[in-house]
């Protein structure tokens, strides 16, 4: 009875600890999405295209730089920790701080000494300070993420959590300072633009501190699996199988660095390719997409503008998959557990009913998104060049989240690999659709081709999904219900879009353009909202028994009775 106790505690500890740190996830991916309109908007196209052109660079370089060996700390440290040796889950920590702090060296390295011939094989040599800028953080991201792998390895995720929080607020703050004091002082954009990236590197700083001080000062305590007999957490053969293998593997009482390092290797490098492949697609249009505006005959500071007007719709886009991402965090371990009792019906109602609600989240996302296109590009960004191209792009947001979320699916039914060989499919395609596109239709072919590359990328998903569990992406549904309530939704936004307008338009003292037009895209986006949502309950596409799934709708139940909208 104790023993189950204690399970159970250490169960809740779990679950609570995957809560903090999924809040603290959204929380600093919110404030690192977000922050490029403020950038945008007091630095203009110009500094916006050089820093989306260096950010996946950095991204693909860091990725290169750290591989899955924070992943593999948290498993190495759980191992050590459920096994009472707390020595050893430090030095496993300490080997890979070493390993790691070489690599973001050499990263640096690469960066800030190449960063003129990267500028010149972009075509964009005004973002050669912004690389250099961006390469600092190299020298401190590696050995944060080990220290937050070593805490989460503990199921301790409140280190991880404070320290990303914190590593975004100072992002944040200095990039905006240095936006400030450089335009008042008549920078140019290439300094301006190194101004904005170098808040990577003191957000990094800012994160590391915290690490260092949850380390030196012991705030922690142990975990559950440390505080766990392992008698306690596995079958006696199981956890007699993982004492001899620490036996095969030591020498003189502990395992040796080589064989460690390869153990490290052999873990990691899988789950690194698997994330080197999502800043792949971003790479791809940073080297492509200036260079061939300006062989269709561009000049380069107008070629960087129009791909500042092109990223203008990937804030807005990001953030829907963000959602859908945080939402379908918990389903990785939901599916794993029913494979591994081999559930086979378990899985299949599972993935339908989540493949069915992100159908018609990114339905309704990408066409909202797309119908609102010129209000919410003049709300966010002040202007509405690069509508259309914005207007393309939302419908990412469709294929994004699908793509994001059966990718999820599959990783709980062990096929990690197969997410990213999709990803690198879809890059490829990107780079031969923007070499298409792009030299006859500009941004707006680069728009296409992302639309394309990601519906690409959700369909190969969707196919092995289906091929395993029988689901498709619409979870078997018709397509006739939702379409239906996604059309009453445009017209929706479009004609409260239109009203608002011609009704401020009409007032005595007519608003600002701006503050007209925000005023039309949130009216429109509530308008849009609320009938999509009651289009669909009205004509049961969503049931009583699907919406008894999800997280407060006891409390809605009632309200949505009396308006006789549940079927």
């Amino acid at each position: 009875m104790d023993t189950q106790v204690r399970e159970h505690k250490a169960a809740a500890a779990v679950f609570k600890g995957a809560a903090v740190l999924g809040l603290a996830t959204i929380v600093s991916k919110l404030l690192g999405t977000l922050q490029k309109i403020p950038l945008q908007n007091i630095a203009g196209d110009g500094v916006f295209g050089i820093y989306n052109a260096v950010q996946p660079i950095y991204l693909l370089i860091l990725t290169l730089a750290t591989a899955g060996f924070p992943v593999a700390v948290s498993k190495f440290v759980s191992e050590h920790m459920a096994l009472g040796e707390r020595e050893e889950a430090k030095r496993v920590t300490a080997v890979a701080a070493a390993v790691l702090a070489v690599s973001g060296i050499a990263g640096f390295a690469l960066l800030f000494w190449g960063a003129g011939s990267i500028a010149a094989f972009m075509g964009v040599r005004q973002s050669e300070r912004a690389i250099q800028s961006v390469a600092f953080a190299l020298l401190l991201v590696p050995v944060m993420s080990v220290l937050r792998g070593y805490y989460q390895g503990q199921h301790n995720m409140v280190p991880t959590a404070v320290s990303q929080v914190v590593e975004q607020l100072f992002r944040v703050a200095v990039m905006l300072g240095l936006l400030f004091y450089m335009l008042e002082g008549g920078f140019g954009d290439s300094w301006v633009a190194a101004g904005a990236t170098f808040g990577a590197a003191a957000g990094a700083a800012a994160g590391l501190v915290v690490m260092l001080l949850y380390w030196r000062r012991g705030r922690t305590s142990p975990g559950p699996q440390a505080q766990a007999k392992p008698n306690e957490r596995e079958q006696p053969e199981e956890h007699a199988a993982r004492i001899e293998e620490r036996g095969r593997l030591r020498q003189g009482g502990r395992e040796p660095t080589a064989a460690l390092l390869r153990r490290f290797l052999a873990y990691a490098l899988p789950v690194g390719f698997g994330s080197l492949v999502v800043p792949l697609l971003a790479l791809v249009d940073s080297f492509t997409i200036p260079r061939l505006l300006m062989q269709a005959g561009s000049g380069e500071e107008e070629a960087i503008a129009s791909f500042g007007l092109y990223n203008h719709g990937q804030p807005l886009v990001q953030l829907v998959v963000m959602i859908a991402g945080s939402m379908s965090a918990a389903l990785i371990p939901a599916v794993a557990a029913a494979r591994l009792k081999r559930e086979k019906d378990l899985i299949a109602s599972r993935a339908a009913m989540t493949m069915r609600f992100t159908w018609l989240l990114g339905l309704a996302s990408a066409l909202g998104l797309a119908v609102a296109a010129p209000q919410l590009n003049v709300m966010f960004f002040a202007s509405a060049d690069g509508s259309l191209p914005m207007a393309i792009i939302a419908f990412t947001a469709l294929f994004g989240t699908i793509s994001v979320v059966s990718g999820s699916i599959l990783q709980g039914l062990g096929l990690a690999g197969t997410p990213a060989r999709n990803l690198l499919l879809a890059a490829i395609a990107k780079l031969a659709l923007n070499a298409l596109l792009v030299p006859a239709y500009g941004i707006a072919g680069a728009a296409v081709a992302a639309v394309l590359a990601y519906a690409l990328a959700a369909a190969l998903n969707v196919a092995r999904l289906r091929r395993c569990t029988g689901v498709a992406a619409t979870g078997g549904a018709g397509l006739a219900k939702p379409l239906a309530a996604a059309a009453a939704m445009c017209a929706a936004v479009w004609a409260t879009a239109a009203g608002v307008e011609a009704l401020l338009a009409a007032l005595p003292h007519a608003p600002s353009h701006r503050i007209a037009q925000t005023a039309a895209a949130l009216a429109a986006v509530c308008a849009g909202a609320l009938v999509y949502a009651a289009a669909l309950l009205r004509g049961g596409t969503l049931t009583r028994h699907e919406l008894a799934h999800m997280p407060g709708f006891g409390k809605l139940q009632p309200l949505l009775e009396r308006l006789r909208l549940l079927r």
